[in-house]
């Protein structure tokens, strides 16, 4: 079937409008097109050796990445492969073994080194702390891999815990702050509290009051004030290039869940304990078979919010370290470029991200306590 000269015309024209209107789509997608083939950083003469000096970059980028997203004993805010120098601070190892034994992390020399204290010999493999000789053997099991060796009970100042305290004394200075504003100004936040106080008042009004109800809430605000302001502030804290991944760490997410779970289980009612174990308004024979699975969904809530709060910020973090990562795997203008505006874009949504996983934790904790503190209708309803 053959276009006469007009529709040939009118085709013409609506391919062009078509581009014309989403120039940046087309650009985009041109630009990634290309950069497999744009190299200007590699000489022709070094291709040979591309693949290896590649597979290279790619293990350091991992290694990076995984060394952010674990705990460590140390700051380390950069390191000279060739020359071994670090820069950064110690933080202390408090080691129960056979009494506490107490000395700085610089001991280890950031892992290259066997650490002695009061004539027992440790090690650090994976910011892990074992005990070791003086040559630092390490026995590793067959199938896992893993060292067997003695593990003391580690109460160190690692790097998470540094962040929680930072995060602590910045919350009571700043709410201290704002509480005497208001005793001075009559009821009227003045500085910083004036930043703070829309949040306050949403965290009471959006999700306190309407998941409690206005008879109870104000018994848990200080709760759910705390658990808003905690998480959202490590939240922002793991974006800045101090490396700090408190969020993304599942112990500290179990910890919070559990603090909620605690807190429904031992300030629930009667009527909540009366709908899990004998629910009104189903068959008794059903009863049995409801007890346990309700029983199991209070345990699976706090799961639930672990988990959800763990997976996105630990994504988020691998995500945007990925994309970094790529600037030094294409070494083109090109792909550094991209790359460059790409993390900086994610970047800013991973601050809204931050304030969302802060939002969905203290929301559904209020959701919890506002069900163990329901009121029973049932006979009302009958009468």
């Amino acid at each position: 079937m053959h276009l006469n000269f007009r529709n040939q015309n009118k085709l013409r024209y609506l391919t062009v409008m078509v581009i014309s209107n989403k120039p940046l789509k087309f650009i985009l997608v041109a630009l990634v097109a290309i950069l497999p083939f744009v190299s200007f950083a590699n000489p022709t003469e070094e291709k040979e050796a591309a693949p290896t000096e590649s597979t290279d970059v790619k293990s350091e980028i991992k290694e990076f990445i995984n060394h952010h997203l674990l705990d460590a004993h140390d700051f380390t805010f950069n390191a000279d492969k060739e020359t071994g120098e670090h820069n950064g601070f110690s933080l202390p190892i408090i080691l129960w073994d056979n009494g506490l034994q107490v000395f700085s992390s610089g001991e280890f020399h950031h892992g290259e080194k066997v650490a002695e204290h009061n004539g027992n010999y440790y090690v650090i493999h994976h910011e892990k702390i074992y005990k070791t000789d003086a040559s630092g053997t390490l026995t590793e099991d067959e199938k896992t891999g893993h060292p067997t060796n003695v593990q003391p009970l580690d109460l160190s100042i690692t790097k998470s815990v540094v962040g929680i305290l930072f995060v602590a004394f910045l919350m009571f200075f700043l709410f201290r702050s704002l509480a005497k504003s208001y005793a001075k100004n009559g009821g009227i936040a003045s500085g910083a509290g004036r930043f703070f106080e829309p949040l306050v008042l949403y965290v009471r009004d959006e999700i306190a009051i309407p998941n409690i109800g206005e008879k109870n809430y104000k018994k848990y605000m200080s709760y759910l004030l705390t658990i808003f302001f905690f998480v959202f502030f490590l939240n922002i804290l793991g974006l800045t290039p101090l490396g700090f991944n408190v969020t993304g760490n599942i112990a500290i997410t179990a910890s919070l869940a559990l603090l909620t779970y605690l807190i429904t289980t031992f300030s629930a009612n009667k009527n909540y304990w009366a709908h899990i174990f004998w629910m009104p308004g189903v068959p008794t024979p059903m009863k049995f078979i409801l007890a346990p699975i309700e029983l199991l969904g209070t345990v699976i809530k706090p799961f639930s919010l672990m988990i959800r709060l763990y997976a996105n910020i630990l994504a988020g973090h691998v995500v945007l370290m990925s994309i970094i990562g790529l600037m030094f795997i294409f070494k083109s203008w090109i792909g550094s470029t991209l790359s460059f505006g790409l993390a900086f874009a994610l970047s800013i949504l991973e601050i809204l991200v931050a304030f969302l996983q802060a939002y969905i934790f203290t929301m559904l904790s209020a959701l919890y306590f506002g069900a163990g503190n329901e009121e029973h209708h049932h006979e009302e309803a009958h009468h």
